[in-house]
């Protein structure tokens, strides 16, 4: 990472990764989960025409969703997605609020915002308690051809985690919880100008 940066502490992509798929993370009910799981992709149950929120962070995709326990988010999946289409996605981002260190005016930023397929939202990750941490999680908004891209095109793998989701839950009810319970996740390295549109670093 560029030593010229400035949010880097605040701002990390941490996800779980190898040389061909990124892992993100999306909460949905029974049907669509069904579907995906069969298909190893999104059914006809899944609105192509909305927004469709992907996370990299899992503990972030926790509390989002309750750890399963919220309507509609019961079922958690853990979709592979290949590297290309998630840089592709990141290559389209647009920060979903104006930041003075990505855009060189407000008019820019709304420009941007109009013909981008992808939304670039950055909230605070979280332990397993649900606590905000210094750091912030991103997530991924997509619409149109993305969506269509993701679903069609770069979707490895499907697999449903709930039951370990719900192991999870409980052994931090029982006060059983071990670390290694978790995903391991790290740092996904980007070029200055992906960092930069993501709004992690200043000009």
């Amino acid at each position: 990472m560029s030593n010229s940066t400035k949010h880097a502490e605040e701002k990390i992509i941490f996800a779980h990764y190898n040389e061909k798929t990124i892992r993100v993370y999306q909460a949905y009910n029974h049907k669509i989960a069904d579907e995906a799981v069969e298909l190893g992709s999104f059914g006809a149950s899944f609105k192509m025409e909305r927004m469709t929120w992907i996370k990299p962070s899992f503990l972030w995709m926790m509390y989002r969703s309750g750890w399963g326990t919220k309507i509609d988010q019961e079922r958690i999946l853990a979709i592979d997605i290949s590297r290309e289409g998630f840089d592709a996605i990141l290559s389209d981002v647009v920060l979903s609020s104006f930041h003075s260190d990505a855009y060189v005016s407000l008019d820019e930023w709304k420009l941007k915002l109009q013909n981008s397929q992808v939304r670039c939202q950055w909230d605070p990750d979280r332990d397993i308690h649900g606590n905000p941490l210094h750091r912030r999680a991103v997530q991924l908004g997509l619409k149109g051809d993305m969506v269509e891209n993701y679903v069609h095109k770069w979707i490895v793998e499907v697999n449903d985690i709930t039951e370990h989701v719900i192991q999870i839950r409980e052994a931090i009810q029982l006060n059983s919880f071990e670390v290694s319970m978790l995903p391991n996740e790290r740092e996904y390295h980007l070029d200055d100008c992906i960092q930069r549109t993501l709004g992690m670093v200043t000009r």
